[in-house]
Order: structure tokens, then C-alpha cells, then sequence
């Protein structure tokens, strides 16, 4: 429990709740069926359902002693929902360590394409300067943290002169390009995540996330300037709506609503509200700032994401999309507006980079830290060194080992990494996270006598529960008994269970306020 000020720990939470969804989400969705429907998601999804969702589970957290959002569960449904509700976090998480160390490490080894006539000519690479930028503002985080948490040096002036070292790294790491073997980030990045998650928060965690929380501002701000000035000047190729069937033959409901999911709801902001950010938060009115606050920022970022789409759309975001550069359409979009500022493209393409790279760095230390909060409520076990480890052994395995995966409807199959094989069931995973943390707010507020507003939490909650059930009924049905498909089945089940547990204890409460 280490209290921080409001805007340091905006910038942590927003730094960690950000990843790389609402920025590969919306792209995603506009690509597949049209820029209005992942526009229109975003805005009602944004103000109705994620910031309702990350406030509230913030709250919920403070006002039960800066509980979890699944020991919430165990405290007002039952312990075996809380049970359950917490092995669900657990695995997904450790999934989410998996993703986002391989994706950290692609934009370590990353080369921005450059595209004339429909074509990739050249790619220029620009993911060795980005590691280099990365390493540097860590070493500049930590330095800060002494400085403002050890020493009781003023953070405004700390922060004036950090932020411009921050960005002084952006220029030195194109200059001093560190690369290194996929294979050696992966195992860097792991050992990174280890000793991020057992230190204390105000030595790397908070100084950091509020550090590199400045590169997404100025990501947001210098691409949302460069959008205002390039009126007129870009022309979409996007269409508005381009059917209720992606070209892959993906259906619009309910995938869309499980595509996007950081950017207008995601089940992971309720794991960092109620795992790291209630246990800094200095009072609770600030809850409105930090939870809803940061919510609102990630639209803007999802919602510029869904921009870039617009205007590179066509033969420039085809040849983009067949770059092995997960975050080459985002660095190409950021690079293309800057450059309405005088900032040459390609110092804009590597700064989208670095901008994205800090998004996934920071929900990947974030995440293994929740990871070890979890393993310790489930099992018991409070030494920080055994839980880490434990929960690290997983996501090594996800990242190093390859998975031969069947193809529906061939008799071939298709060689990937292990934590590939289990991509198509993460989106509905963390939506349904989200439901269940919404039903788990809906039900502290009925039973500690707030009834009334039920609603809020709890039109979202039904929404998203029906949506994301339908969507891991859907995996079943085309994967069958292959792992994607048990592991649907099997989070299914799970998650009616959790609903179950939470009828029976509102059956409960109504038993008891006849008896009495």
C-alpha cells in the first residue's frame, strides 16, 4: 500500500490497463466490417460500459479494503464462485504474459515497412533503437523514483526534466540500436517481468507507468494535432460499413463486441483497478479521475487507431498488414500524421513504436504482478519469489514450445507458437472477466443496501455475458475438441457456474429480508 498522487497514478494505471488492445482491437474491426460499427462501439462501449466497468470495480475494491475484484466475489457470492472466479483470472493472465512478451519482443526486432504503389519496396529497421529507447527510460524510471519518493524532490520539477530524457531516449535509441535474437528478448523480457513484479512499487512499477505515460500523451496529442491539420489534405478509402460478414467470414454480432475490447471494455482494467491501482490510490475521490479518467483516454486511442485504418486504407494497408510488424499500421498511422507537424515520418514511425512498446511492457509487468497477487489468494502460499515463479512457468512454455494445430475442415495442419493456438479464445476470455466483474459489483451493491442502482453495473453485465457466451459456444461449434475448443467449453462452464452462485446468493438475500 503505497499512496500516490492523482496523476502519477493516472499514468501508471493508463499505462498498464493500455497493451495492445485498443490499438490492434479497433484496427482489426474497421478492416473487417467498416469504420462506423468499431467507431460506434468504441463511444457507447467507452462511456457506457468501460468506464462504469474500471470505476466501479475500482471502488468496490477500496471501499472492501483494497480487495480483489475475485476475493469481492468470494466475500459477497460465495468462496467456491470466488474460487473459480479467481483460477479464471490466474489462467487468463498468465496467458496475457505470454501474448505480451512475444509481442514486446517483436517490437524489439521490428522493421517498419516502407510501401510505394501498393508494394513494400524497403523495410527500415527500427526495433533495435526501440529496445534501446526502452532500456533507457527503465534506468531513467528508477532514478526518478528515488529521487521523488526517497529524497522528497518536488515532482513537478522532476518531472519537467524526466519527461525531456524520456524523449532524448527516443533520439538516442535510433542511434544506438540494441538487437538481439527473438529468443534472447523473449528470455530478457521474462526475467524483466520476474524482477518487476516482486519490487516495490515506487522503485520501478509507479515511476515507470508514469514516465512512459508521457511517450502515450504525446502520441495521442501529437497524431490528434496532425489529424486536425490534415483536413482536407487525407482522403478515406474505408467504407462506413462493408457488411455484417468480414471478408473472413467473421459475423459482426458478436464478434465485433469481442474483437474491440481495450478501448471500450476490458475485463483486465478490473484485475489492475482491484489488483495494483486500489493500493495506491491516495483517496477515494481520485477513483474518478483514475478509473474513469483512464478509460476515456484509451478510447481516444482507439478511436485514433480506427483513424489510421481510415487513411492508409487500400493498397498502402494491405501491403502493411503482410508485414511480420504487429504494430507496423499503428507506427505507419502515428508517423503519417506527425509528419502534418514537420516530424520527418520515419522519426514518427519509430516514436509510434516506442509509444506502443511502452502500452505492452507496462501491462506485462502489471500483469505477472496481478498473476502473483492471484496464485497467492488461491493457494495460499505469500512468498513473492515461489508465487512469480510460479506463475512465469506457463507463459515460458506459451512463448518457447510450438503447437501443431489441425485446420477446420483439412486434413493438414499449420505449425505455430504455443500461445498462438490459443489467440482466438483470448477476446471472449477477457470480455467475459469483464461480465463477471460487473456482476460482482451488482451484487455488493445490492447486498450492502444500494439496490436502486443495480442497473448500472448490471444492464452492462447481462450484455456482455450474453455476448461473450455466445461467442465461446461459437469457438466450440467450429473447434470442437481441439484445445481452442475445450478451452472454450471450459471457461463457459466455468462462468455459468460463477453466475450460478451469484443467483443462489441473491435467492439468499430475498430469503432473508422476508424472514425478516
Amino acid at each position: 500500500y503505497v499512496p500516490a498522487p492523482a496523476p502519477v497514478l493516472l499514468g501508471h494505471h493508463f499505462s498498464s490497463i493500455a497493451g495492445a488492445g485498443p490499438i490492434l482491437g479497433p484496427i482489426n474491426a474497421a478492416s473487417s466490417w467498416g469504420w462506423l460499427p468499431a467507431y460506434l462501439w468504441i463511444i457507447i462501449g467507452n462511456v457506457f460500459f468501460g468506464g462504469v466497468h474500471d470505476m466501479s470495480s475500482l471502488v468496490a475494491s477500496i471501499r472492501n479494503k483494497a480487495k480483489s475484484i475475485a476475493e469481492i466475489g468470494s466475500m459477497y457470492l460465495s468462496k467456491r464462485a470466488g474460487f473459480i472466479f479467481k483460477l479464471l483470472i490466474w489462467l487468463a493472465l498468465l496467458y496475457v504474459i505470454a501474448v505480451f512478451i512475444n509481442v514486446a519482443q517483436m517490437t524489439f526486432n521490428a522493421k517498419m515497412p516502407v510501401v510505394e504503389n501498393g508494394k513494400i519496396v524497403k523495410e527500415i529497421p527500427i526495433g533495435g533503437g526501440v529496445a534501446t529507447s526502452a532500456v533507457i527510460y527503465i534506468a531513467l524510471a528508477v532514478i526518478f523514483g528515488f529521487l521523488v519518493y526517497h529524497l522528497k524532490k518536488s515532482l513537478k520539477v522532476a518531472t519537467a526534466v524526466f519527461v525531456i530524457l524520456v524523449y532524448g531516449a527516443v533520439y538516442v535509441g535510433q542511434l544506438f540500436p540494441l538487437n538481439l535474437p527473438p529468443n534472447a528478448w523473449n528470455v530478457i523480457l521474462l526475467l524483466y517481468v520476474a524482477v518487476a513484479s516482486v519490487t516495490p512499487v515506487w522503485i520501478l512499477l509507479q515511476p515507470r507507468d508514469y514516465l512512459s505515460s508521457f511517450l502515450l500523451y504525446g502520441a495521442v496529442i501529437g497524431a490528434g494535432i496532425g489529424i486536425l491539420l490534415s483536413f482536407g489534405k487525407v482522403e478515406s478509402h474505408l467504407p462506413a460499413f462493408m457488411g455484417f460478414w468480414s471478408s473472413h467470414h467473421e459475423p459482426l454480432i458478436p464478434l465485433l463486441f469481442v474483437v474491440i475490447a481495450c478501448g471500450s471494455i476490458s475485463g483486465f482494467h478490473s484485475l489492475v483497478g482491484s489488483g495494483t491501482t486500489s493500493k495506491q490510490l491516495d483517496k477515494e475521490s481520485d477513483a474518478l479521475t483514475v478509473g474513469y479518467g483512464a478509460m476515456l483516454l484509451e478510447g481516444i486511442v482507439a478511436v485514433m487507431s480506427v483513424i489510421f485504418v481510415m487513411a492508409l486504407a487500400g493498397a498502402e494497408f494491405e501491403a502493411l498488414k503482410k508485414s511480420s510488424n504487429v504494430g507496423a499500421i499503428y507506427g505507419a498511422g502515428i508517423g503519417k500524421f506527425m509528419n502534418f507537424l514537420g516530424i520527418p515520418e520515419t522519426v514518427g514511425m519509430a516514436f509510434g513504436m516506442l509509444a506502443l512498446s511502452s502500452f505492452i511492457l507496462t501491462s506485462t509487468d502489471t500483469g505477472t504482478r496481478l498473476a502473483r497477487y492471484v496464485f497467492t489468494e488461491l493457494t495460499g502460499i505469500k512468498n513473492r519469489f515461489i508465487a512469480t515463479g510460479a506463475s512465469l512457468i506457463i507463459p515460458a512454455l506459451l512463448v518457447f514450445l510450438k503447437y501443431k494445430e489441425p485446420i477446420p475442415g483439412k486434413e493438414t495442419v499449420k505449425v505455430l507458437p504455443a500461445w498462438k493456438a490459443l489467440w482466438p479464445v483470448f477476446g471472449a476470455t477477457n470480455q467475459l472477466i469483464a461480465a463477471l466483474a460487473l456482476f460482482v459489483v451488482m451484487i455488493w451493491l445490492i447486498k450492502t443496501g444500494r439496490k436502486r442502482y443495480w442497473f448500472v453495473p448490471g444492464i452492462p453485465a447481462i450484455f456482455m455475458a450474453v455476448i461473450t457466451l455466445c461467442s465461446l459456444v461459437m469457438l466450440f461449434i467450429k473447434w470442437k475438441l481441439s484445445v481452442v475448443g475445450i478451452a472454450a467449453l471450459v471457461q463457459a462452464l466455468l462462468a455459468v457456474w460463477i453466475f450460478y452462485e451469484g443467483a443462489l446468493a441473491l435467492k439468499r438475500l430475498k430469503e432473508e429480508e422476508h424472514g425478516s
